[in-house]
């Protein structure tokens, strides 16, 4: 196990290396930049030119990459010229909060959809497995920022018993106890939006994933010998079931800090989503550079953590 994990983190490094260069060469290449779409159009020549030659985008392709790569191996990812300070310092204020709500849904997620999933596959075709299938289709099809609009409308506008977006009462100086119960009546809508799309996924998956493995032999078999329906489904089928799950799992590490960014602006919520949409919009490449890189590591680190936990799961699975 240690000698997998040692080579699987060093072979993190080339990787990201080449996730980088494109990366930059995508920023690199689109038209404009930060100084042209963010300056004052009264400044002067020189002023332009020099803020240009501060962020070396006066100088070839290579040369900016050179650069920005130096930084990031001494843990600066420059500046964000949209937010007017470093990008680690932009990350540092959205991503917990786009963390915060990613995490809360994901485990209300799974925690709500797997059991759903399980019993729908061991009651298939009856009334419990037709509603949450129909339940699912809705929550897979219907837009986040329709269903958004919805619950604003209805919860916040009509009935008045949530708040309409951000994140806490303007104004107010809640601390403790009164602080988390401010913010938690701020998440419930875009909480609720997110939840429900994620738990007809996993739900889905589950389903499938146990309707796959109860109709395998060795199911067949404990059962033959007189096992307790309940020891088949929780010990020698959904351990199987689980690795599809697992898989998702993994995939999902990135989604926790990329921030939800229909449901974060519908909302209003302070997280990383909106911050990158005005990255867009401002050419601030350096900012987009940076959360990219960060995706990209957690994608390549959510793999890594769904291959151990697959050994974990099933015993037939052995890392070398």
């Amino acid at each position: 196990m240690r000698q997998y994990l040692i080579r699987r983190f060093l072979q993190l490094i080339p990787t990201l290396v080449g996730i980088s260069l494109v990366i930059f060469l995508i920023f690199a290449l689109a038209p404009g930049d930060a100084i042209s779409s963010n300056l004052d159009p009264h400044m002067s020549a020189e002023r332009k030119a020099e803020l240009r030659a501060q962020m070396h985008l006066d100088q070839p392709k290579y040369v900016q990459y050179y650069y920005w790569a130096k930084g990031i191996v001494h843990g600066d990812l420059g500046e964000s010229f949209y937010y007017k300070k470093s990008v680690s310092s932009v990350m540092k204020d959205y991503i917990p909060n786009s963390f915060k709500l990613a995490l809360t849904s994901l485990v209300l997620g799974v925690l709500i959809a797997v059991p759903i999933g399980i019993v729908s596959a061991t009651k298939q075709y009856s009334g419990f497995d037709s509603f949450f299938t129909v339940f699912a289709l809705i929550g897979i099809s219907m837009p986040s920022f329709f269903f958004g609009l919805l619950l604003i409308k209805f919860l916040a506008v009509d009935l008045r018993v949530l708040p309409v977006s951000g994140m806490e009462t303007p104004g107010s100086s809640f601390t403790g106890f009164a602080k988390f119960l401010d913010q938690t009546k701020h998440m419930l809508l875009p909480l609720t939006v997110l939840t429900l799309g994620s738990v007809g996924s996993w739900m889905r998956y589950t389903r499938s994933s146990m309707l796959e493995v109860i109709r395998q032999d060795y199911i067949r078999t404990a059962r033959a010998k007189g096992l307790k329906e309940k020891v088949v489904i929780y010990k020698h089928a959904l351990r199987n079931a689980l690795i599809p799950v697992i898989t998702l799992l993994g995939f999902s590490i990135p989604g926790l800090f990329s921030g939800a960014v229909l449901t974060e602006t519908i909302f209003n919520w302070p997280g990383i989503g909106p911050v990158q949409i005005n990255a867009v919009n401002g050419r601030d490449y350096y900012l987009l550079m940076g959360t990219n890189m960060l995706l990209a590591l957690l994608t390549l680190v959510g793999n890594l953590v769904a291959d151990v936990a697959y050994a974990l799961v099933d015993p037939r699975i052995r890392l070398k």
